[in-house]
């Protein structure tokens, strides 16, 4: 049927009275903005570009059935202005939570995003609907039934997100945490609708349905009420019942509180404690705080290595399996031969310090019985600036920093090797270190007491 209104003007008509001028104007809003921040991508404004383009589609075919005189113009319109609300609405929610929101460093998480999202399109198409004649009453009516069946069918679906939106209101867990659920440990990287996203330290990712989070126990790794994320961790040794526990926590705990080891807190400090005792040997264990936590095992390695080479320095070794025997006929040649392959060793030691230069093979020999060895892991102490002295030491093997601080400045003057010698000034003066020596590498080294320097 002939209307008498061409095309054109059906078109202008159409556009004009779905505000088409203004929802172009967003759309390039948008788009500029978007291109403005590119490190800030938003989800949804795809979509909305192409919500644009279908009802600009609709709105053709409206203005062709309305020039037509057709009585399909009104249901086309009410799909135009439908599509058209969901697009103002992706657009809008582009805006807000891609541009405008993260410029103010506000964080929104995707949950609540969506759901004010799609609160505001359940409105927008209310709105929509109601202006064009639509019984909304009828038409919620039929959905109660509908959503009574697909929730019966969904129950498990549901679950899931019922416990994105808890996890989401209560903050109990958020992303950034370390969690652990079961067997999976990792770091969480994001809360959906159906899942939470765990990427662990082997590099794979675990998506764990928020129903179990929400069913089970959950640990929450390094959170503490009123104090910063660490974790304490635990390093276990064990050592020969015949040692005296003080001797072996005295000698452990110095040795991990004298230099900071990276990703270990300084406060709390540090510990060593006696756990258990068996047949043969007392159990230890290391507790330090973890700073980083996903750093657990090379700081555990660096521990142990610390602990190793302070027992070593002590004369404190490992213990070894009560089920292990070792049987050697201990002659007194074999003896005599161990101990003259040290004297030769440290003897051999002495004649390449120039301090030593004047002295003949006996009284070297004298010395070499005096030298106690004391290895030092990287990154350890091996003597303070300010602190009494009691021992020269002979570097023999690795390297290490010579450091003097200055107003509280700390500065490398100097580095020394194999060879080297220092402390000699301390012990004969009887003033405190002058400079703090500090192990590059592993280091092996000779120390000497205060007695026997001043015997020689």
């Amino acid at each position: 049927m002939e209307t008498g209104v061409t095309f054109t003007d059906a078109l202008l008509a159409e556009a004009k009275s779905s505000w088409q001028g203004w929802a172009l104007l967003t759309l390039v809003a948008t788009l500029v903005l978007g291109r403005a921040f590119p490190g800030r991508p938003h989800r949804r404004l795809p979509a909305s570009v192409w919500l644009f383009a279908m009802q600009a589609v609709l709105l053709v075919v409206v203005a062709l059935l309305a020039s037509l005189g057709h009585g399909a113009a009104e249901q086309a319109r009410l799909a135009q202005h439908v599509v058209l609300a969901m697009a103002w609405v992706g657009m809008g929610g582009a805006l807000v939570f891609g541009v405008i929101l993260p410029r103010t460093r506000f964080p929104v998480s995707r949950i609540l995003q969506d759901l004010v999202v799609g609160a505001a399109a359940v409105a927008v198409i209310a709105a929509v609907l109601h202006n064009h004649g639509v019984a909304l009453s009828g038409l919620f009516a039929t959905s109660a039934v509908l959503t009574a069946v697909i929730g019966f069918s969904l129950q498990d679906t549901l679950g899931n997100t019922i416990g994105g939106l808890a996890l989401q209101t209560d903050g109990s867990v958020r992303v950034g945490d370390w969690i652990k659920v079961g067997d999976v440990v990792g770091k969480v990287t994001e809360i959906r609708w159906r899942y939470t996203a765990i990427e662990t330290r082997n590099w794979e990712t675990v998506l764990l349905p928020n129903s179990t989070l929400m069913k089970g126990p959950v640990t929450v790794l390094g959170r503490r009420h009123g104090a910063p994320e660490l974790w304490r961790r635990w390093v276990w040794f064990n050592v020969d019942f015949r040692y005296p526990p003080p001797d072996v926590i005295g000698a452990v705990e110095q040795a991990l509180r004298a230099q900071p080891i990276e990703n270990v807190a300084a406060d709390p400090q540090a510990n060593c404690v006696l756990m258990d005792l068996h047949e043969s040997y007392g159990r230890y264990a290391v507790r330090y705080w973890l700073r980083d936590l996903a750093a657990d095992d090379p700081t555990d390695g660096a521990v142990r290595t610390r602990v190793m080479y302070a027992l070593r320095r002590a004369d404190i070794p490992l213990s070894i399996p009560a089920h292990a025997l070792f049987v050697t006929q201990e002659s007194a040649e074999r003896k005599e031969s161990k101990s003259a392959n040290e004297r030769h060793r440290r003897t051999d030691a002495l004649h390449k310090v120039e301090l030593f230069a004047p002295l003949d093979d006996a009284e070297l020999e004298r010395l070499a019985d005096a030298l106690h060895p004391a290895p030092f892991t990287k990154g350890e102490v091996l003597t303070r600036q300010g602190a009494e002295a009691h021992w020269l030491y002979l570097l023999i093997a690795g390297e290490a920093a010579v450091r003097v601080a200055k107003d509280g400045i700390e500065t490398e003057v100097a580095r020394i090797g194999a060879g080297s010698f220092f402390g000699e000034m301390s012990l004969m003066t009887g003033e405190p270190r002058s400079a703090t020596v500090v192990a590059i590498t592993d280091v092996e080294c000779y120390r000497l007491d205060a007695a026997a320097f001043r015997d020689l």
